[in-house]
């Protein structure tokens, strides 16, 4: 059964969903841009059979609280550091990392500080290469060189109903597949200005994730999370050459491609799950013979 809690973190409330016996090892799923929580509804039930797992929105995501941005700094690694502490309270200190466009920069720092805790990686649609970045940067890109009012009003356009659902449906092969509630949910949340000015300040922090990829290559060649890369090979923002790139620094790393856009869990969830499913319990049965 899937249950909805709020939890204070840096007197933040943050949200997350949660399903499965705590006895069981833990699946920690992470979101991205402009989603949250939500996006894994279809998944967590079915993970949920053999697993814990647990979901969090980020401040100024989904449900969590969006403090005013002169109270809380938005950076990656804030929100990095609000989910290690919710995990923390959450005394969860073995686990799985699913991780989806912001939540591998959120994650990655995670598990990079805490490799101990991590048993594996799932990653879909999760950027750590400049390979990965396509032509669908140059606006963000711009605002990194130049962080003016100009081009920040460019990258409002990102924040916009129509862009929004543009990001959901472009490169999916059959779009009716996909439930309006993801992109109306997602573009309600972006109504309110201040969580627009949010996702602009994090759009010019992202470079931060960029300057930071060698650091995450050091950590997989030498920790060497077992790896299982899930993508979505028609994503306007991040390519199949940077989920290519994984296999330079991990050893244990398998790879399953489909035919769709940045968020193929909405086209193809049932099958990732099950793909999910086989690697958690294929590393799980490893860790326990060792």
């Amino acid at each position: 059964m899937m249950k909805y809690k709020f939890i204070p973190i840096q007197n933040i409330e943050v949200f997350y969903r949660e399903a499965g016996e705590r006895k069981n090892p833990t699946i920690v799923l992470l979101h991205g841009y402009p989603s949250s929580s939500h996006m894994f509804r279809e998944v967590m039930p079915i993970l949920a059979e053999k697993y814990h797992v647990i979901a969090p929105d980020y401040p100024g995501f989904g449900y969590t609280e969006a403090p005013n941005m002169d109270e809380f700094e938005y950076s990656f690694d804030n929100l990095a550091s609000v989910v290690d502490e919710w995990l923390q309270a959450l005394e969860v200190d073995r686990y799985f990392l699913v991780v989806q466009d912001y939540g591998a920069p959120i994650g990655f720092r995670i598990a990079s500080t805490h490799p101990e805790k991590v048993q594996g990686l799932i990653i879909q649609n999760g950027n750590a290469y400049t390979d990965g970045l396509t032509d669908a940067w140059a606006s963000i890109r711009d605002y990194w060189r130049d962080k003016t009012t100009e081009n920040a009003a460019v990258l409002r356009q990102l924040c916009t109903p129509d862009f929004i659902k543009h990001m959901y449906i472009n490169g999916v092969c059959e779009t009716k597949k996909l439930s309006p509630d993801a992109w109306t949910l997602d573009s309600s949340f972006l109504s309110d200005e201040t969580r627009v000015k949010i996702q602009i300040e994090l759009f010019y922090d992202y470079h931060s994730n960029v300057e930071k990829y060698s650091q995450w290559h050091e950590y997989f060649k030498k920790h060497q999370p077992p790896a299982l890369v899930i993508w979505g090979i028609n994503d306007m923002f991040f390519s199949q050459k940077g989920a290519e790139c994984y296999q330079n620094d991990l050893e244990d790393i398998e790879y399953n491609f489909y035919d769709t856009g940045h968020f193929a869990l909405e086209e193809y969830g049932a099958d990732m799950s099950a793909k999910i499913l086989r690697f958690a319990d294929r590393v799980t049965q490893a860790n326990l013979a060792d």
